[in-house]
């Protein structure tokens, strides 16, 4: 398709400042040329040949949700740029009932995919914030996390094999297997690759029989400093819920403000709840925070499960707050994009930035933020108060990722999007000056880029160089996202 609209689409990702701002009120530096639909294997391989015949640049597209610019067109790229868009590779190739695995095609979106398999009794178990819209190959690309990590695992875990078609040719190996060890692994480079090394066009994947029983929960905590204590004592238990998150006391107020009309008895049950809370247990209104939860699996193994994670709760002075509170926690993370979108109109700006953390860093990385946040606000003379709030939606044996959500209004400010970018960058410093990493799961793309010399040797940029180049070496797949960006 040459069509504008298509084209446009195509050009830009989820990025609030340097996509979506300049698409509302801007324009982008540059978009695709063409997009075109690939419908199979031997589409996207002729593709590539053609690309290559007439040295065209190809940028690889899932649903376009990054939040990193890694679908930013490069400004130097003097060839024709063609966008590939997977989406018509959704099918679900085969099921192996026996072995708990499926062939699928790398196009199809997380919506699709579930549905798909809940249909016959299976899961995949990934559920991403961006499940309706972003792709198998997306995930692959970005290294992806879903917020039931702890029990089905995040993307490299989840996937046994995959197919990338390269400038070179079909990147596979053998057949799926639980593990090999069988050396360096070749389909470990479309990991993370993030449009770089190639067009990732199916993966073998691991599914799982529907959980027979599935649970929500919630607990208070007095603080957030509380929160993270139980965290991480129940970490130690070895016993972890499909998910479990705490969000800090500004994004439990903004939920609960979101809560749609109670019933008589709701009115009523809330009323007892907050005196409860407030009166009997003297919790500070502007302090307390709420953990959600899910569970998944047997009938005991939630049982268990659910009576573990109370008792423990109750050590750190939890108070359970209910399924409904829970249920309604995690509907509210699919709804943040739109939520944001819905902001822009009324000029204000907003993003997440996410990071991971060892447990001794937890606090001191989101003090950090908090402190930077309030003195660029100041030092850009921004009007209000900026809007900066953590939650923790990921624990591992070892540390947690952190998510920030902030924004601020742009009312009367000048150039807010270009303000918004060097803030964000700023931020970024002060997480992994902190001891936070680069990126949990959102990727580098190009957002990040300037941070890659900080997260790996110039000996592992280097080797990483030279297999891009002896793999393409007309950098067919030139979009330039993290080590390769200029």
């Amino acid at each position: 398709s040459v069509d504008g609209r298509q084209r446009l689409i195509h050009s830009h990702g989820q990025t609030t400042a340097d996509e979506v701002y300049k698409v509302l009120y801007g324009q982008l530096d540059r978009l695709v040329d063409m997009v075109v639909y690939p419908e199979s294997q031997q589409d996207v391989e002729l593709l590539i040949d053609l690309a290559k015949t007439h040295d065209v640049c190809l940028v690889p597209y899932g649903g376009g949700t990054s939040v990193s610019c890694a679908l930013q067109l490069p400004q130097n790229e003097t060839r024709s740029i063609v966008s590939v868009d997977m989406r018509r590779m959704d099918k679900i190739l085969w099921i192996d009932h026996e072995n708990f695995r499926a062939g699928v095609q790398a196009g199809i979106t997380g919506k699709d995919l579930e549905e798909r398999l809940e249909r016959v009794g299976y899961t995949s178990g990934h559920e991403p914030d961006s499940l309706e819209l972003s792709t198998l190959g997306g995930w692959i690309a970005t290294n992806a996390s879903g917020m039931k990590k702890n029990k089905y695992g995040n993307i490299e875990d989840i996937v046994e094999s995959l197919t990338m078609v390269t400038a070179s040719g079909v990147i596979e190996q053998g057949p799926a297997m639980p593990r090999q060890s069988m050396g360096i692994q070749p389909d470990q480079l479309a990991f993370g690759s993030e449009g770089n090394m190639g067009i990732i066009s199916s993966a073998v994947i691991k599914i799982h029989k529907l959980p027979e029983a599935k649970k929500f929960g919630s607990l208070v905590f007095p603080n957030f400093e509380v929160g993270i204590q139980f965290l991480y004592a129940l970490t130690q238990t070895g016993t972890l819920p499909a998910s479990i998150r705490l969000l800090d006391n500004i994004q439990f107020r903004f939920g609960s403000s979101l809560k749609g009309e109670p019933t008589k008895m709701e009115e009523i049950m809330g009323k007892i709840q907050k005196f409860f809370l407030l009166k009997v247990k003297k919790f500070d209104p502007n302090e307390l925070v709420a953990a959600t939860i899910v569970m998944e699996g047997t009938k005991e193994e939630v049982a268990y499960q659910s009576k573990l994670i109370n008792r423990l709760a109750k050590e750190f002075g939890g108070i359970a707050g209910g399924s409904t509170n829970g249920q309604r926690g995690y509907m509210l993370t699919y709804a943040i994009a739109y939520i944001r979108d819905f902001l822009t109109d009324f000029h204000i700006i907003g993003e997440t930035y996410e990071t991971t953390v060892p447990w001794n860093k937890v606090q001191a990385v989101i003090d950090a933020v908090a402190v930077q946040v309030a003195q660029k606000h100041k030092e850009y003379n921004l009007p209000g108060r900026p809007y900066i709030s953590p939650r923790i939606t990921q624990l591992y044996h070892t540390g947690v990722c952190i998510y920030f959500t902030h924004g601020f209004s742009t009312m009367g400010v000048e150039n807010p999007d270009k303000i918004f970018s060097e803030i964000e960058h700023v931020l970024r410093e002060t997480i992994m000056a902190a001891g936070g990493s680069i990126s949990h799961h959102h990727g580098v793309g190009k957002i990040r880029k300037d941070f890659m010399k900080h997260t790996i040797s110039p000996a592992a940029g280097d080797l990483i160089k030279e297999i891009k180049r002896a793999n393409d070496p007309q950098n067919i797949f030139g979009i330039s996202n993290n080590i390769f960006a200029e």
